[in-house]
């Protein structure tokens, strides 16, 4: 090798092994993404979300029979099945499918309307759809209250066959204080914004078994008690009333927050949900799927176990069943 050859390597040597030093320090590590937590920070925001500050985000069959007659710019969805559906429904609404509810939303710009109102049997399935589409942002939305049983006596069934009192004689004063604060539940959707991370669990719940999934009978909870972490969702006030053996009280609008005792529910127990109706309590735990807790609502609430003595929001027929019209 000529001294000029040796003079040209020793000048590019130097710069090869630079360059390489350089590609190589600027792959950077795959980044770890916490998704509840990146989740949960998405959907409090600034005043606690949705869930905090507007739930349950509900309508009364009055209210609807105004908008009717008054010409709002309402739609109505009737999530029944279709033979109910057809056996009778508010005049212009329309029957989805719950899993499609989200999709038929968007397709048909619902955001247009003042008021979409969700429609189901009892109001707790409602409850689940409202909170979903509320957590996308559609602030639009409203459960109808009571569901079709408050519309007319031939669609009351549901909640006058609810009415119970069987549990009343168990009902504690005790209080059960909170769990000590753990962590999030671990989610793994690949997503890496709250967004995307919110849509992909909505979209995987509607695509599974939807409320079927968060729905539980107090016969079921009470059969073993210790299977789950109750919620009494109630101020402190009712609660003090009288509760499920071993229930947890939680204040609505201020306990399930980061910042308060969202982290003292268990990511290893089931989460049982109740309050007075079943469609608060429907909303709690909608919200707490998609955070990816295993939770439940205990379905028709408190008016479900002792209904008699329960100190407030009670289903009176007398009161509550109207006598709108069923168009067929």
């Amino acid at each position: 090798m000529n001294l000029r050859k040796l003079y040209y390597l020793m000048l590019i040597l130097p710069l090869f092994f630079f360059y390489t030093g350089c590609s190589e320090d600027t792959v950077d590590p795959p980044v770890a993404v916490d998704e509840a937590k990146v989740l949960v920070e998405y959907l409090e925001g600034t005043d606690g979300g949705f869930i905090n500050t507007a739930a349950p985000a509900m309508i009364k069959s009055t209210d609807v029979m105004t908008n009717i007659t008054t010409g709002v710019n309402q739609y109505i969805i009737d999530i029944r099945s279709a033979a109910d559906y057809a056996n009778g429904h508010i005049q212009g609404a329309v029957n989805v499918l719950l899993k499609d509810i989200v999709s038929h939303y968007e397709a048909n710009n619902l955001s247009s309307k003042s008021v979409v109102v969700i429609a189901c049997y009892s109001g707790q399935t409602a409850g689940y759809a409202t909170t979903l589409l509320r957590l996308l942002g559609y602030s639009n939305v409203k459960d109808l209250k009571w569901g079709m049983c408050s519309w007319n006596d031939a669609t009351a069934g549901g909640w006058k066959n609810g009415l119970k009192n069987t549990r009343a004689s168990q009902f504690v004063t005790t209080n059960t204080p909170k769990a000590a604060a753990g962590s999030l539940p671990t989610l793994n959707t690949g997503k890496k914004t709250g967004p995307e991370i919110l849509r992909a669990r909505i979209d995987a719940m509607l695509a599974a078994n939807g409320f079927d999934d968060v729905k539980v009978t107090s016969d079921a909870v009470y059969a073993t008690l210790s299977n789950y972490y109750i919620v009494n969702y109630w101020s402190v006030t009712d609660y003090s009333w009288g509760h499920i053996n071993g229930a947890v009280q939680y204040t609505p609008g201020a306990d399930i927050k980061s910042t308060t005792f969202l982290k003292t529910l268990p990511t290893d127990k089931t989460v049982a949900v109740y309050c007075y109706t079943g469609q608060t309590s429907a909303h709690m735990a909608a919200y707490l799927k998609v955070l990816g807790y295993d939770a439940k609502t205990i379905l028709y609430g408190v008016n479900g176990m002792a209904y008699d003595n329960m100190p407030a929001n009670k289903f009176v027929p007398e009161t509550e069943i109207h006598d709108y019209e069923l168009v067929h």
